[in-house]
């Protein structure tokens, strides 16, 4: 294996859309990994729905070989992250494994809100950060005004800026001189005890769990016993190798390394990301410090389609666990669709991702209940607060004393066209402005103080569509505040449908009961008799649709004759009508609980 001073490990870090994926393929094209004719775009990107949405939902890791300007060869292990503020969890593990970050700006649209929050990221964990000016070929590139942001907002040095292109390949040999030069070597002792860190893994069906690493201290080689720190579990290892897009088997890792391992784990919970790997004879003392802990903010029940699948669709959720640390569950059950999970997710594009790959990796047919957030509750007689996100969990309206919400400080950085617009839509979601201030002549960065059930639903979307995609958006999780909190139950023929049922703002209850009730007037099969369509707070019925009765023509046969003939097959088929409302039950087709979570315009 090449010697630390020979290695460098490095993560490329930017807004979302800013060319970070784009910039690993040039790369990774020239260090000739793929054959020009095997080569496609968004090369990292392993997963159908990543190329399908051009976006990266999991960061992947590649070695890639290059011989410096003073003939020397290095390996520069890249681990390309994804942008989106949901999956900002996956960019602290990629930072965690490496010295140096590249930090990308597009020259187009200059320092993003994202680009500000994965720096301090970066800042926090010491690394070496190189900026990098990426789109220079583009016609609207602005680069003087975004060297000046970089200097401004940033605080780093604009002359030390890399002028590329990740399109055309303009800049690609500087940059990797760059990485050699100014990234530092990695530290560590290949004769200490092993210790190394797991920043991923994924499931093979033949080989079993693959464990993604980076190694510290010490080497790990070959049929060596290694044991797991969190669970003291224990085994031996197969094999080990770097990744070079397909797994290259190596045989062994020493310090500084970023590689793989597989140990034939079958027990999928024995592997946790975060946890630190030793030699099993001679462990090293102290566990490397691990990620922080994740908190999930979105919380949904997600049940099989069918319950006799129920089985499947946990093991389908240990496997994908484990390839996405972030997710969190728990079994959960409702009167309407039997067993199932309530999970916790990082933000709606994170629940997205996870429904697709259920259905695609796995094959599962599933139903996802409307998200909700955790709320906070104080009950009459009762002393403390019990955290409520499940509207089954949530108390009747009699014994609830006060309830709190979870709010955000979001930071929003627009083009000063837009500031209108996006204030109007901030307001109508309840936020509070905190701050308005001009990052130069054409740029405004607002923070609100907003409650995050309001940011859930359409938010995203409708500040992308007024600000032409031009705005950019994060959030952190500040404070609970009080709320006047109310269940909304929707009813179906008169019966309570408990997989519908939201907790909402008393002052929105009224339009979300309205566009639930719209939605599923829309998606529910109509049926031999009247459907009444309600919602309710309690006993109080606030909207209310109806799906029309499908009426059999009684009066075809009948021509001519007396009125009374006619209104004798009328009342005759009223009578069954009314019979078959007694006992007529409704079938909810899986889009129903779709629909409710999707705005109209969708």
């Amino acid at each position: 294996m090449a010697e630390t001073a020979f290695i460098r490990n490095f993560c490329i870090i930017a807004h979302i859309d800013h060319g970070k994926s784009t910039l690993a393929d040039r790369l990774i094209q020239k260090a000739h990994l793929v054959a020009d004719r095997d080569f496609q775009d968004q090369i990292l990107d392993t997963m159908d729905i990543e190329r399908e949405r051009g976006i990266t939902i999991k960061s992947q890791a590649v070695a890639i070989p290059y011989t410096a300007g003073d003939g020397r060869d290095y390996r520069l292990n890249l681990v390309d992250t994804p942008g989106h503020v949901d999956f900002s969890y996956e960019v602290s593990r990629a930072i965690n494994s490496c010295e140096g970050a590249l930090l990308l700006v597009d020259a187009t649209q200059g320092v993003q809100a994202q680009t500000l929050s994965n720096m301090y990221l970066a800042l926090e964990h010491n690394l070496e950060i190189v900026p990098v000016i990426n789109k220079i070929d583009m016609q609207a590139a602005d680069v003087p005004g975004t060297k000046k942001q970089i200097e401004k907002d940033l605080g780093l040095d604009a002359e030390d800026a890399l002028l590329v292109s990740a399109r055309c390949g303009t800049g690609v040999d500087e940059l990797f001189e760059a990485i050699v030069k100014r990234i530092p070597p990695p530290a560590g002792d290949a004769a200490a005890p092993l210790r190394a860190l797991i920043f991923d893994c994924h499931y093979d069906p033949y080989r079993g769990v693959v464990v993604h690493l980076r190694v510290f201290d010490g080497r790990i080689k070959k049929g060596m016993k290694i044991m797991f720190m969190s669970g003291g579990s224990v085994y031996e290892v197969e094999t080990a190798g770097v990744f070079k897009l397909a797994l290259v088997e190596t045989g062994e890792l020493s310090a500084g390394d970023v590689g793989y391992i597989i140990a034939g784990v079958k027990t999928v919970s024995d592997v946790r990301v975060g946890d630190t790997v030793t030699g099993a004879d001679a462990p090293c003392g102290s566990p490397l410090p691990g990620f922080r802990e994740v908190k999930p903010v979105v919380f949904s029940s997600i049940y099989p389609v069918d319950s006799n699948d129920y089985e499947e669709l946990r093991t389908s959720m240990e496997k994908l666990k484990l390839n996405d640390a972030s997710l969190v569950y728990e079994k959960d059950s409702s009167a309407a669709l039997g067993f199932g999970f309530r999970c916790g997710f990082l933000g709606l594009l994170h629940l997205e991702v996870i429904q697709e790959r259920l259905e695609r990796e796995f094959g599962q047919a599933v139903i996802f209940t409307a998200p909700s957030v955790k709320y906070k509750v104080s009950l009459r007689g009762a002393d403390g607060e019990a955290l409520v996100d499940n509207p089954m969990e949530y108390p009747e309206e009699g014994r609830i004393e006060a309830a709190w919400e979870p709010y955000i400080r979001a930071s929003i950085i627009t083009p000063s066209e837009y500031l209108g617009g996006i204030m109007t839509l901030c307001l109508e979601k309840r936020g509070v402005q905190t701050n308005l201030s001009y990052l130069d002549e054409k740029r405004v960065e607002l923070v609100y103080d907003m409650p995050l059930s309001e940011v859930l639903f359409d938010f995203y979307d409708r500040l992308k569509s007024i600000s032409r995609g031009y705005a950019s958006f994060d959030y952190d999780i500040t404070e609970y505040k009080p709320t006047e909190l109310v269940k909304l139950d929707i009813l179906l023929n008169g019966k309570a449908v408990d997989a519908l049922s939201q907790l909402v703002f008393r002052g929105n209850a009224y339009d979300r009961a309205r566009k639930v009730c719209e939605r599923l007037r829309d998606e529910i099969p109509r049926q031999q008799f009247k459907i009444p369509i309600q919602g309710a707070i309690g006993s109080q019925i606030i909207a209310r649709e109806t799906v029309n009765a499908l009426r059999k023509d009684v009066l075809a046969k009948c021509y001519g004759g007396d009125i009374t003939r006619k209104r004798k097959l009328l009342e005759k088929q009223k009578e069954g009508k009314k019979r078959m409302k007694m006992v007529g039950d409704v079938e909810l087709p899986q889009s129903a609980f779709l629909a409710v979570l999707k705005t109209k315009d969708e």
